[in-house]
């Protein structure tokens, strides 16, 4: 092994330990036995047992889910035919249309929607929450489908066609089970920012209706307690889990 190799490799290991080395210590001190996490004072799963039983922290748990459960339907159903749109034909007006939430700053996506949402005299909650998670998720969803459809041989297709398939029989027995690591990729996107979102959130959500980065953000105002690293544990293995599922069903699905 070069010197040169080495280096990279040292180089490497210290970015994953940059990375990596926060969330593990999070995990850690999820299971103290100590409401402050200066220093550890022994095991245990009490932090757990007072997460279950806090009914706000499951009433925003629950919200985010649905929401984000939602919003990644609609976004992926959406995203796929403006992905499959931007592909196909080339319009120089969609892709700006579509792609404009994604470079939005949040912080201007959040005031835009609330002001969007007050011009209709619409109340603030899970609703107003849901549209505006839709609407910055597509684009996630049709950058996804977008570069899958590249990938696309369009002569598998045109030989359907040729032998007689229909439009909507080549859809859905060529093109959409070739679509599919992109489609899957694209929607496990927007789940994860999805319940993951709170600028956005911050500004369209109502009064009582909470998600779960906001109930986080009002428990870390107080202070940082255990019970906060027993949250974000359970969401680090939810987000494993999904990672895990995709992968072992959809292998090219997390390389789209």
């Amino acid at each position: 092994m070069t010197r040169k190799n080495r280096l990279l490799k040292l180089v490497a290991l210290g970015a994953y330990l940059f990375l990596y080395l926060p969330l593990f210590i999070v995990i850690v001190y999820s299971f103290n036995d100590s409401k402050l996490n200066a220093e550890w004072v022994g095991f245990t799963f009490k932090w757990y047992d007072k997460l279950f039983q806090n009914r706000e922290m499951l009433s925003a748990a629950a919200n985010s889910l649905i929401i984000a459960t939602v919003s990644a339907a609609v976004a992926t159903v959406l995203g796929t035919l403006a992905g499959m749109a931007m592909h196909q034909y080339r319009l120089k007006l969609l892709p700006g249309l579509v792609l404009a939430p994604i470079a939005m700053p949040d912080i201007l996506m959040g005031v835009s929607l609330l002001l969007f949402f007050i011009m209709l005299n619409m109340s603030l909650g899970l609703i107003s929450i849901t549209l505006a998670h839709i609407t910055f998720c597509i684009g996630f969803v049709a950058l996804s489908v977008q570069a899958r459809m590249t990938a696309i041989d369009r002569s598998l297709t045109e030989a359907a066609r040729d032998l007689g398939a229909t439009p909507w029989q080549c859809f859905r027995k060529i093109t959409l089970p070739l679509l599919a690591p992109g489609i899957i990729a694209g929607a496990l996107m927007a789940f994860t920012l999805s319940i993951d979102d709170f600028v956005i959130t911050f500004f369209v959500a109502g009064v009582g209706s909470s998600t779960l980065p906001l109930q986080i953000y009002s428990m870390v105002k107080i202070a940082v307690t255990p019970e906060v690293n027993a949250i974000s544990t359970l969401l680090m293995v939810l987000t494993l889990i999904l990672i895990t599922l995709t992968a072992r069903l959809y292998p090219g699905a997390l390389r789209s």
